[in-house]
């Protein structure tokens, strides 16, 4: 177990009114010798990134955008996405009420639709990440890019648009969740991850096969039962064969 304070989280804090990258700007503090739980947010971004090279859209004012530098020993850094996703999870169901899933390995889900996405970076040797979150909290469906507004959704709209949290006040969760979970045994976070996984029981596809996912082994690596075979996938992209009623295909 890891032994760090949740009240280390979140300070020093450098809040930006319009950044290129919150990761970027995280990672160069982490370079520079920032301490565990610095925190860079920003109310826009110009070039917010996600997994695989994509970019992360998201209206200025409207979500969270902020990426924490944590410094955590070895076993800790590689249980890093597991633990990001259960934290975004807890902090909006503290907001807004909601359900959430996560999709392996890091996208948070409601009913199907994307929420929030986390970026991990860093350099494992040294001991330090950037943990990178973006949360649509605010977010009107029209101020999304078209190609988005049928696979994401925000707080507010999922929760029924009535008191609908504010941006600080979900960062606020987010950190206080994060130091929580960084604290947690690795049998209570795959516990916590597994009755939140969004593939279990599901057929999905990636980049070399087909397969019916059976959730994650101690390593965070997703279990997929593939023509009898058991195959572990440590990275790269998952997509659902087919979605459920009512969720829409796809992600971003």
């Amino acid at each position: 177990m890891v032994t760090m304070s949740p009240a280390l989280l979140g300070r020093p804090r450098l809040h930006l009114r319009e950044t290129a990258s919150t990761n970027e700007r995280a990672r160069e503090l982490a370079l520079a010798g920032a301490p565990h739980g610095t925190l860079v947010s920003a109310r826009a971004q110009t070039a917010g990134r996600g997994r695989h090279g994509r970019t992360w859209s998201a209206p200025a004012g409207g979500s969270v955008l902020a990426s924490l530098v944590v410094r955590i020993p070895g076993e800790g850094a590689a249980m890093l996405p597991l633990t990001a996703a259960v934290a975004v999870c807890e902090a909006c169901e503290r907001c807004a009420p909601v359900e959430c899933a996560i999709k392996w390995p890091n996208d948070v889900w409601i009913d199907g639709r994307k929420v929030a996405g986390i970026l991990l970076e860093g350099r494992p040797q040294e001991g330090w990440a950037v943990v990178g979150i973006g949360i649509n909290v605010a977010v009107r469906p029209g101020e999304l890019p078209a190609e988005l507004r049928e696979t994401a959704t925000s707080l507010a709209e999922a929760g029924g648009g009535e008191g609908a949290p504010g941006v600080e006040a979900v960062l606020a969760a987010t950190t206080a969740a994060l130091g929580r979970w960084l604290t947690a045994s690795p049998e209570e976070l795959a516990a916590a991850w597994g009755a939140r996984d969004a593939l279990r029981g599901r057929p999905i596809r990636w980049d070399g096969g087909r397969g019916i996912a059976e959730g994650i082994d101690p390593s965070g690596a997703l279990v997929v039962s593939c023509d009898g075979r058991r195959v572990e996938l440590h990275a790269g992209e998952v997509a659902l064969v087919r979605p459920r009623d009512g969720e829409r295909a796809g992600s971003r």
